[in-house]
């Protein structure tokens, strides 16, 4: 049952770290490389945090077996019918070992310790060597495999120097002290506990923002109008960064032109511009066949790697800053419709645009209007608070064991108190669901904020496909370096970590691997225990905003209800979400217009018209018309939607949205549209 248990979670999380990277990631267009260094890297984290509950219990259950082996339980064996007089039993006691209830997903001796030096070792290897390397193949600008692996070496030239660097010092200092002896086990060690002390540092820090943040996230999400506040200071940074990112494309757009225009076609840099040229967005490409003076500068080779770094660069941007407006605009729209359904008196949720919420059958069929209301507006804002609640009842317990996880008489940590009170029952589901709670709350905690981080736009992870190449290996890098030192400080949570809190206890088969952390006595005794304590002030740090504000008086605006700034970036996203619904609602109406014309008189104009009308429309291509006349007088719905959207021969040409006729001009095409529904085909 055991050996079941761990195929099917290693089975399972392969699929959830798949889903992550296909959300975040483009598993289409990606190197396969980066993919896979990504998803590796994910799913090894991943199986750590899911397979570290089972390996507890089977550690407790190896340990009762010990318990009862050295000191066996008493059980007198006594018989009725060998009673004598005064109730006494005429045999003697003897000595019954009491078997040990054996846990639903045992893992037999010997198939962890080989599953957690794989996945451990793999995990190190990927962090510290292949990734940094990947990274830079993926970031370089070169034209060739050869080129890129060259700039990728040059690049990790001092990274990897430092590494040998410091190797090589701390075997001069073992080789100048022969008192110490050190075995190839005792280097290991030493390795491992400098790549989890350097985790851990980094580990605390993110963990006393996501202990306050995602408490505090959750109560102030169930206010709608905070939602909507914060939503509109979005969207106006949002704009800024959009601005930006659409100058720099159109900045980078114009270097290529000119080095399209210098490089002729039988010159030998002429396929590294065609290569450039394929990065370029499609509208760009055509600009570039109109012809451009020649400046007489030709680039060099090294210019052209420079230039096709910064065209990935700017168009990726370019991208993502698209996407998060699109996404960042719908959820405005939706919290509007949210606060518009909360007053009505109908019980039914209406939304705004029901052409741009595209869910599935199943989600339409099962979240239906009238559960969609009821849910955002009477339910959602009471299970938030509630789940906030427990949420910050969890934080201030895993504060609370962070201060006093090293006192073991008495116990001090609430997770080792819950821990030893099941072991004494054998209740392994209860340890297990108790362990992976709490390992899962830590990693969300730091996690989360990883996902949050933002370095100048340099490395962020943005969902729909929008994640470069460097942010999903920097992610992957983190987590690998993350995980170990997280798992365990919470064995040490739960004192089952026998180098700090010092207990004759078997060890689990994932702290055997680290081996014995006295080798290095001030990090197990002194670093190790006294740092983790740090969490309860950057806990206060993060309460009281105190890094936002910070970010504030550098410059980097964050979102501060005090703070006049925000009100003023508020308003303004406020203005621009409205001007976006005018925009939307103006081609909505359009839209329904148009259609509503080819059901009621597109199959009879088709019909009757006359042959001079149909050659006077076919010389107009933005013509609804022509449309018609292109799809052979077929109106299907789908085909029609189709075709707009790929040639963009049905817009909307208004120039006036609130001219109250519909004027047509000569050639068949409508400048203005009304925006009302009835009457609006007398002129026809």
């Amino acid at each position: 049952m055991g050996g079941a248990a761990l195929a099917v979670v290693v089975i399972v999380v392969f699929f959830l770290a798949l889903y992550l990277l296909q959300r975040y990631g483009d598993l289409r267009k990606q190197q396969r490389m980066v993919l896979f260094g990504t998803l590796l890297s994910w799913y090894l984290c991943f199986l750590i945090v899911f397979i570290l509950p089972l390996d507890v219990s089977t550690t407790i259950y190896r340990q009762c077996v010990l318990d009862k082996s050295n000191h066996p339980t008493i059980v007198p064996q006594a018989r009725q019918t060998n009673l004598t007089e005064d109730g006494s039993s005429l045999y003697p006691p003897v000595s019954v070992l009491k078997e040990c209830e054996e846990p639903w997903s045992y893992i037999p001796d010997g198939v962890l310790p080989v599953f957690w030096r794989v996945v451990y070792w793999t995990s190190q290897c990927l962090t510290w060597l292949l990734l940094p390397f990947m990274q830079s193949y993926a970031r370089s600008g070169a034209f060739s495999r050869v080129g890129k692996i060259k700039t990728a070496l040059i690049e990790n030239a001092v990274y990897y120097g430092t590494y040998l660097l410091i190797f090589i010092s701390l075997l001069i200092y073992a080789a100048a002290h022969p008192e110490w002896k050190l075995t190839w086990k005792d280097l290991q060690t030493i390795g491992i506990t400098a790549a989890n002390t350097w985790g851990l540092f980094l580990l605390v820090l993110l963990l006393g923002y996501g202990l306050v943040e995602i408490p505090r996230s959750y109560w102030l999400s169930s206010s709608n109008g905070y939602l909507q506040a914060k939503t509109y200071f979005k969207a106006a940074k949002m704009v800024t960064e959009k601005a930006e990112a659409e100058e720099n494309l159109e900045d980078v757009m114009g270097e290529v032109a000119v080095v399209h225009a210098a490089v002729r076609h039988n010159h030998s840099l002429r396929k590294c511009v065609d290569t450039i040229l394929t990065k370029c967005p499609p509208e760009y490409q055509e600009e570039m066949g109109i012809t451009v003076e020649n400046s007489g500068d030709l680039p060099t080779k090294r210019a052209l790697i420079s230039l096709h770094k910064k065209v990935i660069t700017a168009v990726q941007r370019h991208c993502q800053t698209g996407v998060q407006w699109s996404i960042l605009l719908d959820q405005a729209l939706y919290l509007e419709d949210v606060a518009k359904s909360s007053s009505s008196p109908v019980r039914h949720f209406v939304h705004s645009f029901p052409s741009g919420h595209g869910h599935s059958w199943i989600r339409r069929f099962f979240y239906t209007p009238t559960l969609e209301w009821y849910w955002e507006c009477v339910l959602r804002q009471g299970v938030y608070r509630l789940l906030a609640v427990l949420l910050c009842l969890l934080s201030a317990a895993v504060v609370w064991s962070e201060c006093t996880f090293f006192s073991t008489h008495p116990v001090l940590s609430l997770f080792a108190v819950f821990i030893q009170m099941a072991e004494k029952q054998y209740n392994y589901i209860y340890i297990e669901m108790a362990c992976f709670i709490t390992i899962f709350f830590l990693c969300v905690c730091v996690y989360s904020t990883v996902f949050r981080i933002r370095f100048f736009n340099y490395y962020i992870l943005v969902p729909h496909h929008q994640t470069d190449a460097y942010s999903l290996q920097f992610s992957g890098m983190l987590f690998c370096r993350l995980t170990p030192p997280l798992c365990l400080n919470f064995l040490g949570l739960i004192h089952m970590d026998s180098a700090i809190s010092h207990q004759d206890r078997i060890q689990t088969s994932y702290t055997s691997i680290m081996g014995s952390m006295r080798v290095l006595s001030f990090i197990s005794d002194g670093f190790y225990i006294y740092y983790p304590m740090l969490v309860l002030l950057l806990c206060f740090a993060s309460f009281y905003n105190l890094g936002s504000r910070c970010l504030n008086l550098l410059g980097f605006h964050q979102y501060m209800t005090d703070n006049d700034l925000t009100s003023d970036l508020v308003d303004e996203g406020k203005e621009l979400i409205r001007r976006e619904r005018r925009k939307r609602q103006k081609a909505e109406d359009g839209e329904s217009r148009r259609w509503a014309w080819r059901e009621q008189y597109g199959a009879q104009g088709a019909a009757g018209r006359s042959r001079a009308g149909y050659t006077d429309l076919e010389n107009n291509q933005n013509s609804p018309v022509t449309e018609i006349k292109k799809s052979d007088f077929t109106f299907n719905r789908r085909d029609v939607e189709t075709a707009e959207q790929q040639r963009g021969l049905l817009q909307d040409h208004s120039s006036d949205e609130d001219s109250p006729n519909r004027s047509r001009s000569t050639g068949g095409h409508y400048k203005s549209l009304s925006s009302s529904r009835t009457n609006i085909f007398d002129e026809v």
